[in-house]
């Protein structure tokens, strides 16, 4: 069984549909239907039905699957190990990170990175935390930058490893005509907020602030999905927003939002990165796990003063 036959077999079975599993692994239609055909004929069996809800697996693709990304994941240590051997440094990484993460911490420091190690290309997905745990288990991306929970809540799946690097203040910001905020969190309780939606890290972090007082979570004015979303309806005056710094920081500066002072204790999410567990890591991720967990938690300003290369990064957004 070819690699590429299982990886488009397991792109089929996450997406239960030819076309999303073709753009997924950027191939044609056709050629999607033909590799699990092949497939279908090597192992004489069926490995999908077709349903109203879509492809699904049958028996035989289900006893498939934990097999095939296991050998995936062979595959990807013995070619590892190979390099490794070699002492070849080179090769292409896929990072995974929240829009805030990636605009506010890794662009600005993924160029001096690159600088240091011209030979690795590095790719950039965009994601909620949820996503980029699956991309990351499906092996879609080498590395996931998240916010952490801080209820010691954290996946239980054991293939994936995970460092703190930082910590990233959240503030309390609102419209500059907002006014004084309250001076004990139960008057700011009483407030009008704009937040995410549930299930969202930003959204946990919002309800724990108060959960960790005692008391319930502010009305809300508005849920949205995106943290931009929330700073430009937090100028125009909706209610107030409580979002880690990194997110705001330029309307901050620009004075489109003012920072309130936090009555109580201060908040700060945990800046983590997540891999997957390997008896081989490329040795082209392992450079930038180090690397991360040496330079990234640093202040963008700091980050941005590292000398420039004359070779060009090869970061592509």
């Amino acid at each position: 069984m070819h690699p590429r036959l299982l990886r488009t077999f397991l792109a089929v079975a996450r997406c239960r549909n030819i076309t999303r599993a073709a753009e997924a692994v950027h191939l044609a239609q056709s050629s999607v239907s033909d590799q699990i055909q092949t497939l279908e004929a090597e192992l004489g069996a069926a490995l999908f039905t077709r349903t109203k809800a879509g492809l699904e697996l049958t028996p035989a693709g289900l006893a498939l699957k934990p097999i095939a990304e296991d050998l995936l994941r062979l595959d990807g240590e013995a070619r590892a190990a190979v390099l490794l051997a070699a002492g070849q440094t080179s090769g292409a990484l896929t990072i995974g990170a929240l829009e805030t993460i990636a605009s506010a911490r890794l662009a600005p420091w993924l160029p001096g990175f690159q600088a240091s190690h011209p030979d690795i290309i590095v790719r950039m997905k965009v994601a909620d935390s949820g996503t980029l745990l699956r991309l990351l288990r499906d092996g879609d991306i080498d590395v996931a930058f998240c916010f952490e929970r801080r209820d010691g809540a954290k996946d239980a799946d054991e293939r994936l490893a995970r460092r703190t690097i930082g910590a990233e203040p959240l503030v309390l910001v609102a419209a500059p005509a907002q006014g004084i905020a309250p001076r004990d969190l139960a008057g700011l309780a009483a407030q009008r907020f704009v937040a995410t939606e549930p299930g969202c890290i930003y959204r946990h972090m919002f309800d724990t602030a108060f959960a960790e007082a005692g008391m319930a979570a502010p009305k809300l004015a508005a849920e949205v999905g995106s943290i931009g979303a929330i700073a430009r309806l937090v100028a125009a005056g909706a209610g107030l927003g409580l979002v880690p710094r990194l997110a705001v920081s330029d309307a901050l500066e620009r004075g489109d939002l003012v920072e309130l002072p936090w009555p109580g204790r201060a908040q700060a999410a945990p800046l983590t990165m997540i891999w997957r567990r390997r008896r081989v890591q490329p040795l082209a991720l392992r450079q930038l796990l180090a690397a991360a967990r040496d330079t990234l938690a640093q202040e963008p300003s700091q980050t941005s003063s590292e000398p420039e290369s004359t070779s060009r990064p090869k970061v592509l957004l």
